[in-house]
């Protein structure tokens, strides 16, 4: 056992080391755009996070494609890298245009859900940015209505007080849709989002009733939503009854 613990640690340095030399000679090149959008598209993993930082804007659809192909089924360490980069670059008005395509909503609302939360964060951001773009955010939220009512479905029979990583898995992915859905709220018929709060802010696990009263902070003209409030209002956890000090 010893051996082979030894062996991993000999090869995880190995890899940090072939990883930092890697990055050092990287950073003594000077490399174009081009050359930086071919290491993003065929590179390494050290090589896609060269490329992405160092990246200086988008200039086309196509380059924001190959960003958002990077978004997903790709290493975390890109990943992440690629969603900053994406979250910064849909925030300025010239180059937001080019991540309008339709094309990419559907990576976008596997990004709000992906493991890592600093992912899920940015993007989240980044898409605040489309909000004016009806047909973005009709597809947008119909889509992220169908995934919560579907988490709700999975997680209604688990015992979530078990620490079970099934069970922490999709509670991880409901919060992070309850945080995007709180971006879009006012911008959803009520009969689409009330059914939702009713029944998100009676589940066990704090994190969701957060988000739950962070849309209902909101103060949507609804007598039923006002008690849910009110409810939440009185809630164990300061967490949850912030929102409503």
């Amino acid at each position: 056992m010893n051996e082979i613990l030894n062996e991993n640690e000999n090869k995880y340095f190995k890899t940090l080391d072939e990883n930092f030399e890697q990055a050092l000679n990287l950073a003594s090149r000077e490399f174009s755009d081009e050359e930086l959008l071919e290491l993003l598209k065929n590179g390494n993993v050290p090589q896609k996070q060269y490329a992405v930082l160092n990246l200086k804007t988008v200039t086309s659809k196509d380059v924001a494609k190959i960003l958002i192909d990077n978004l997903t089924g790709q290493d975390g360490k890109v990943r992440e890298v690629v969603s900053l980069r994406v979250n910064e670059f849909m925030a300025q008005p010239e180059t937001l245009e080019y991540f309008k395509s339709e094309d990419f909503y559907d990576v976008f609302l596997e990004a709000i859900v992906d493991i890592n939360g600093n992912i899920c964060r940015n993007i989240i951001g980044a898409i605040v940015n489309l909000k004016d773009d009806a047909t973005f955010t009709e597809y947008f939220t119909d889509k992220l209505i169908e995934r919560i009512w579907q988490l709700l479905e999975v997680i209604k029979d688990f015992d979530l007080q078990d620490g079970k990583y099934k069970v922490n898995k999709e509670v991880f992915k409901l919060y992070w849709c309850l945080e995007a859905l709180c971006e879009f709220a006012e911008m959803l018929a009520l009969e689409k989002l009330k059914p939702i709060l009713l029944r998100t802010k009676d589940i066990r696990d704090y994190t969701i009733r957060e988000k739950t009263a962070k849309i209902l902070a909101k103060n949507f003209a609804d007598p039923e939503l006002d008690s849910a409030k009110f409810e939440l209002s009185k809630d164990d956890n300061y967490y949850v009854r912030r929102y409503f000090a």
